[in-house]
């Protein structure tokens, strides 16, 4: 029972479709992606304009425990304006995709988009992390080779929200979904940005904080406004400002001599 009570809690997946990525006026691509394990998984893929300076830089959207993907057309849409091209993707059981859900099967579902988008030439993978993505997009950045790492609104661990949310249970003794995003940036050597709004009703502030703390340099925090789901919409600007100086550091990393 308890089990079943953390896995609803973690994971809120819908299959009804919200929108069409085509109302982005953007070419894009609808793909079917096969999974070490078996599974397959839905993905969108957003190419940047062929003049761009940033075509073979990508973000990688890890997106929320809820809805599925076509619920992200604004986050595509503002981080289109970067330049960059964006792919997003749902995990197995989200969406279009398939397999049982599970914490690693979400690691490997985000292995598998890399993957794809190395196939591509992309020479610049950036996991954007939100929310419960931000604890996958860090895992894959210590599983496979990407050039920075974006966290918004992501929390520290699963536990640490539960003790949260739920102070007068023992959360922490018979937790089992793990997602410890604190845990994993330590061990990233890579620039990394996190945003967080102090108004997230969600992920409190703190989280950010301790985020922000435990990552390496070069690292940038960005106070962002706006509830947990808001904060795109509500100021875009900045975090697309804050976006473009990241990735401008990047590009700086990218073409320095190794």
């Amino acid at each position: 029972m308890l089990r079943r009570f953390e896995f609803n809690q973690v994971y809120q997946p819908t299959r009804e479709w919200d929108a069409d990525p085509a109302l982005l006026g953007r070419p894009f691509q609808d793909l079917m992606l096969p999974v070490a394990d078996g599974a397959r998984i839905n993905a969108w893929f957003f190419p940047a304009d062929a003049e761009s300076p940033r075509r073979n830089t990508a973000l990688l959207i890890c997106h929320g425990n809820g809805g599925n993907i076509s619920h992200r057309l604004l986050t595509i849409r503002t981080l289109l304006r970067t330049g960059a091209s964006v792919m997003v993707f749902d995990y197995r059981g989200y969406g279009r995709s398939e397999g049982k859900l599970c914490e690693e099967g979400t690691y490997l579902d985000a292995q598998t988009a890399h993957a794809w988008l190395k196939q591509q030439g992309i020479t610049a993978i950036i996991p954007f992390g939100k929310s419960l993505g931000g604890a996958i997009a860090a895992e894959l950045a210590l599983r496979e080779p990407v050039a920075g790492l974006v966290l918004v609104g992501a929390f520290t661990s699963v536990a640490d929200v539960g003790a949260e949310y739920f102070p007068w249970l023992p959360v922490r003794h018979f937790n089992f979904i793990k997602y410890n995003t604190a845990a994993k940036l330590p061990r990233i050597h890579v620039p990394v940005l996190i945003m967080h709004s102090r108004t997230d009703e969600i992920v409190r502030f703190g989280h950010g904080e301790k985020n922000f703390a435990a990552a390496n340099e070069p690292k940038t925090f960005l106070e962002l406004q706006g509830g947990h789901n808001e904060t795109l919409a509500v100021d875009a600007d900045r975090a697309v400002a804050a976006l473009d100086k990241f990735l401008g550091l990047v590009d700086h990393r990218q073409a320095a001599p190794r």
